[in-house]
């Protein structure tokens, strides 16, 4: 699948990933900051994205390198983690301008929410009562 383009990511904690441009450039945030003239050799620092969420990331891009964008049971699997991790993801998604996981990850928040009372809501996710 690989074109032999590779960029670096380097996330917030310092982690490096090597990933294919085409993988890589599903995030309209990489592509840019990429630049025209992309050499091959620059690395490209996230700072708002740690390396396990960046991890996850990749993996995601990886599973959607070909469009279109079909939803599985790979990528409900794939958001069936913890509360904090999530939102990391959504948060990643969101900066890094990923639409398809963005839009995957807030349906998973959103089912969260679904059907509940308020009071169910708050009690989800640790919301305290004005």
């Amino acid at each position: 699948m690989s074109d032999g383009n590779t960029i670096k990511l380097k996330s917030s904690d310092g982690e490096t990933f090597e990933v294919d441009e085409a993988v890589a450039f599903q995030s309209k945030t990489i592509k840019r900051k990429s630049g025209n003239d992309y050499s091959g050799c620059k690395v490209i620092t996230l700072s708002s994205v740690t390396g396990n969420i960046l991890s996850m990331v990749i993996k995601f891009c990886e599973n959607h390198v070909q469009p279109p964008f079909t939803l599985s049971a790979w990528d409900s699997g794939f958001v069936d983690v913890d509360q904090s991790t999530l939102f990391d993801l959504i948060m990643a998604a969101y900066n890094l301008e990923i639409e398809s996981l963005q839009n995957l990850a807030c349906k998973k928040a959103a089912d969260m929410i679904k059907g509940k009372t308020p009071e169910e809501i708050r009690k989800t996710f640790n919301i305290k009562k004005d």
